[in-house]
């Protein structure tokens, strides 16, 4: 099982709850005695998690910044789903999935899985090439989420995408140029929203192969949003109109 970094008091204190028996190891800053800090180290060794004494200067080289907040953990894979076939077949009701297309910035794949989350969506795809991954960036953003919501990578985006519409999942993309926006559009059934990239979008195969384009109005004078911000506003949007 491949071990990876992961930091941040929501990342950890997420996977302790979730999935302890994944958790190697927990490094903790040793100047800090607050009681988040005391919790943390509480629950870890409750879950019989061995705990570290480190200082900043190493946990900041562990993972490359200096935004650990004091805590570091190495830990294995999680036992999420991690095949597409094997998710969908496990779904009770219409399936929610949120597809990104080309985001190579690890914060709003975080910010993303996060949203995801709080919308009740089942899965985040994502192609394995000119995407970013998670990696201990995109799990400390998440908060937890990464603990939460299956992250699956494809090898190719258009093919998984071809086997969507084959299982009767309708694939909504969005652009700015779309004639309809996310209110005109039906969120109710088997649906898989589909983000592109700020500034480039989705690619034209991407986009080529989606039923419905639509679009987040645009009132003031900033042209896009952020990806995460849009799939926010898609995902809750979706979440309006099923509950």
């Amino acid at each position: 099982m491949k071990n990876r970094l992961i930091f941040g008091f929501h990342a950890v204190t997420s996977r302790i709850r979730h999935e302890a028996s994944s958790v190697e190891e927990v490094y903790v800053d040793a100047d800090r005695h607050d009681r988040r800090m005391h919790d943390l180290v509480a629950a870890a060794k409750s879950a019989n998690v061995r705990v570290i004494q480190a200082d900043d200067a190493r946990l900041s080289s562990m993972v490359g910044t200096r935004r650990h907040q004091g805590v570091v953990a190495r830990a294995g894979a999680l036992s999420l789903a991690r095949n597409l076939d094997e998710l969908l077949d496990a779904i009770e009701g219409p399936p929610l999935l949120l597809v990104l297309d080309g985001i190579t910035d690890p914060h709003n794949l975080g910010a993303c899985l996060r949203v995801a989350d709080g919308a009740g969506a089942h899965a985040v795809i994502a192609p394995k090439d000119r995407a970013v991954g998670l990696n201990a960036t995109a799990a400390k953003v998440a908060s937890g989420a990464a603990e939460t919501v299956p992250y699956i990578t494809v090898t190719n985006l258009a093919r998984t995408l071809r086997e969507l519409k084959e299982r009767d999942i309708w694939l909504i993309g969005t652009t700015d140029d779309a004639p309809k926006t996310i209110f005109e559009a039906d969120f109710k059934g088997p649906v898989a929203l589909v983000m592109g990239s700020e500034g480039e979008g989705m690619r034209r195969l991407t986009r080529e192969t989606c039923d419905l384009l639509v679009s987040v109005p645009m009132l003031g004078a900033v042209e896009s949003l952020n990806v995460s911000v849009a799939s926010g506003i898609c995902l809750y949007e979706a979440l309006r109109q099923r509950t």
